[in-house]
This record gives C-alpha cells, sequence and structure tokens, in this order.
C-alpha cells in the first residue's frame, strides 16, 4: 500500500512524466486492439510487435537481409507494422509478381515521405509522385520524348566517351595503386550530367562555383539525406524530433544548394534555346522544349529541377554500385575472370576501341553482368508502394493503405530458384541456350 501510495505522489508530483506515461497506454491499448482486430482477419503471417515502435527494432542496419531471415520463419509474403504503417514484404517471384503484375494498379501508389516531397519539390518528379493524371502525363513523357529508344541511342557517343576516358585512366595510372570506385563514380556522374546538361562538372575542377568537387559532394550529399531513415514517416506523432536531431536543417540546406544550382542550369539552357542540333539537345533542352510546345503544360520549372533530379537519384550511384559489384565479384572468381578476359580478347582481336556493336556480341560478359545483377541489386528493397483498395493477395486479405517492400535481394538467393543463392548455373559456364535472364553464376 505505501509502494503504491509513493507511486501516485511522484507522477502527481511531475506531471510530464504522468503525461508519458498515460500517453504509453493509451498507445498500448490502441496497438492491442488493432492486433486483435487483425489477428482475426485473413492478414498475412506476422512477426511478433513491440508498442509504438511495431516491428522497427527488428530491420537492423541490413534492413534486405533481417527481411530475408524473417521470410525463412514465416514466409515469402508477410505483414509487419513499422511503427503505425503497415507493410506487406514480398520476397519471392510469386508474390512479387502478384504485387507488380497482377494487382499493378491496386499496388500504384507510393507511400508518403516528407524528405522526398520537400526535395523533389512537391512530388514533381516522375518516380516518387503518387498514382494520378500528373504521374500518367510525366510518364508518358519520358517515355517518349526523354527515354525513347531514339533519344537513347543520341547519347551513345557520351557513353563511348566516358568509358574510353575511363580506359585512359586507368592504363595511365596501371604503375600505381587506383581507387577503382572513385574512376567509376566519376564516369557515372560524368555520363548523367552530359545526357542532362550537356557538360560535366568536373572539368573545371577546383573548390569556385560550379566546381566539380562541389558538385559531387553535393550529390553525395543529396543522396545521403534522401535515403534517410525518417521517424516521422512511420511514427508521425515522434517528427518534432527532426528539428533537433538536425535531419529538418540538412534537408533545408541540400533542397536550397540544389535549387540554386539547377535554377542556373535551367536559365542557362533557357538562353541558349535553338542552337543546338537535336543530336545536341540534352534532357533540359527537351523539357523546356515540352514546355514551350504546350500553353497548359504541366512541365514547369519545378518539374524540369525534380525530372533532373529523378535522373541523378536513379541513375548515377545504381549504375556505379552495379560496376563496382560486378568487378568485385570478378576479382572474387579467378575462373570466371580469365573465361571473361578470353571472350573479350577473341572478339575484339587487335582492335582497341570498343563500341556498343561489340559489347552486344560478349555473351558471357552479359551474362556475368546478369548474375552480378541478381546477386547484388543496385536497389535491394525496391522503391515502396501503397496499396489504393482492398485487395486480395496469394490468398491473404491486404487492406488499403498497405505499404509493400519487394526484397528484390532476397528474391535473387530464392533457394526455390537457385539453390544455395549463390550459384545460379556452375560457375564459369554460359548455358548453350542462354535465357534473357540467364546469369554466369558465380
Amino acid at each position: 500500500m505505501y509502494g503504491l501510495q509513493q507511486f501516485f505522489i511522484f507522477f502527481l508530483s511531475h506531471p510530464l512524466q504522468l503525461a508519458s506515461l498515460l500517453l504509453f497506454l493509451f498507445l498500448s491499448a490502441k496497438f492491442l486492439l488493432l492486433s486483435k482486430k487483425n489477428s482475426n482477419s485473413n492478414s498475412p503471417p506476422s512477426p511478433w510487435k513491440l508498442p509504438i515502435l511495431g516491428n522497427l527494432h527488428q530491420l537492423g542496419t541490413h534492413p534486405h537481409r533481417a527481411l530475408r531471415s524473417l521470410s525463412l520463419t514465416h514466409g515469402p509474403l508477410f505483414l509487419l507494422r513499422l511503427g503505425s504503417a503497415p507493410t506487406l514484404v514480398a520476397s519471392s517471384p510469386e508474390s512479387a509478381k502478384q504485387i507488380m503484375k497482377t494487382h499493378d494498379l491496386a499496388f500504384s501508389n507510393r507511400p508518403y515521405s516528407a524528405i522526398s516531397n520537400r526535395l523533389l519539390y512537391n512530388y514533381k518528379d516522375l518516380s516518387q509522385t503518387p498514382y494520378s493524371p500528373y504521374w500518367r502525363q510525366m510518364r508518358a513523357i519520358c517515355v517518349t520524348r526523354l527515354l525513347s529508344a531514339r533519344r537513347v541511342a543520341s547519347f551513345r557517343h557520351i557513353r563511348e566517351q566516358e568509358a574510353a576516358f575511363l580506359v585512359a585512366a586507368i592504363e595511365e595510372g596501371a604503375s600505381t595503386p587506383l581507387d577503382l570506385g572513385e574512376l567509376i563514380s566519376r564516369m557515372t556522374n560524368d555520363v548523367v550530367c552530359r545526357v542532362a546538361f550537356g557538360r560535366k562538372y568536373d572539368d573545371d575542377g577546383g573548390e569556385e562555383e560550379g566546381g566539380g568537387r562541389k558538385f559531387k559532394l553535393m550529390l553525395e550529399e543529396f543522396g545521403a539525406v534522401l535515403g534517410t531513415v525518417n521517424v516521422a514517416d512511420f511514427i508521425p506523432w515522434l517528427g518534432w524530433v527532426n528539428r533537433f536531431n538536425g535531419l529538418d536543417r540538412r534537408v533545408e540546406k541540400v533542397f536550397a544548394e540544389f535549387d540554386e544550382f539547377l535554377d542556373r542550369v535551367v536559365e542557362d539552357h533557357r538562353l541558349t534555346t535553338g542552337e543546338k542540333s537535336e543530336e545536341e539537345e540534352d534532357i533540359v533542352d527537351v523539357l523546356l522544349q515540352i514546355q514551350r510546345e504546350t500553353s497548359n503544360s504541366a512541365v514547369d520549372r519545378d518539374t524540369i529541377k525534380a525530372i533532373v533530379l529523378d535522373m541523378f537519384a536513379a541513375g548515377s550511384d545504381t549504375t556505379y554500385t552495379a560496376l563496382e559489384w560486378t568487378m568485385t565479384e570478378i576479382l572474387r572468381h579467378p575462373r570466371v575472370m580469365e573465361k571473361l578476359q578470353q571472350e573479350i580478347r577473341v572478339i575484339l582481336g587487335d582492335e582497341r576501341n570498343v563500341n556498343e556493336e561489340v559489347i552486344e556480341r560478349m555473351d558471357y560478359l552479359k551474362a556475368v553482368i546478369k548474375e552480378s545483377f541478381r546477386l547484388h541489386p543496385p536497389i535491394p528493397l525496391l522503391v515502396p508502394r501503397e496499396s489504393t483498395q482492398d485487395v486480395k493477395v496469394q490468398g491473404y486479405d491486404v487492406p488499403e493503405k498497405t505499404r509493400v517492400i519487394v526484397n528484390a535481394w532476397a528474391i535473387g538467393r530464392d533457394p526455390k530458384r537457385w539453390g544455395d543463392g549463390r550459384r545460379g548455373v556452375q560457375a564459369g559456364a554460359v548455358p548453350e541456350q542462354q535465357g534473357r535472364f540467364q546469369g554466369a553464376g558465380f
């Protein structure tokens, strides 16, 4: 009795702690009621959860690995609660196909992200914007104008030139240790810059305004902030924490720097309109042309800047990551390297200039790259989706507003398809009948 009296005296004299306790009890009760409600429905299997946090504590520092481990216990399709967000995880080709093809319209939305919304101009981009008439219009523009087969072919000389520059840099430093990752990163950034802006930002170097080093640091910070886990996306009432941990200031700083930089780029292109041939046009030129052609076009200046940022987010780090992992796997498997070198020597002969026609004939090289993609997808967890309606997936009921994560890393190691997950086909061998997505096997 005395202990209970002391308990009440403490909390009555500390109102902040009392309020915190009451809030915790309220949320715990709500959580238990929701859990009981869900247990009565035909929901996918789910691991145990903590109040408030849900399953956030189980993700660890490598979420794709943690989610695969959970799939081995709970099956290829299971349900998590990340904070207050119900999240469906697909870890097999069959479950991914159900979500991305069979019920693609039901899972066509994107969950809200405060960081993406701010950095991408209130979702004026394509990759993160919610499903809507605006998204359909932007997708049509990208498919028919920005990334059409003809437009991609027009950038071929850029790809080949930058690849040649990379080879020359490696040859020049062949007698000394080289940071191959840095060279590959520079090449991918240069390709995207020339495609998007018509120039690259490492050739005027230095630390001055617009210099290559500053632009590289801006890109690195943009990618880091965009990939930051924001507690407000999972537990909205804790969003105030970002004002104290520096995340809000960091996001605003990145946005302001890129906004100023992209404003200059767009203005420079606007002032030189009509001075380039069609073969010389870059992405910003094409977007400005679309803007001029249509009086009520949805393509405004913010749209142009958001689409360009999409290109850097999707085309720079992903390419660099894929190339670096491929080189790593080749070095780890001498037999694969030897066979790859043999193929290159036979096809090239005395020719030193490598172009895209030559690469198209290198079946083993393509198989090696595909195997690297299987084992090390550049984005292990695909960009999340969100259900727009109640839907049934593999016999389970999935309610509206459920987030969806497709674990591409786990799918590439599905034991039903790949055995132990490390060997697709015999290492060092390419099947005679090579399928479209058949890999070489490491």
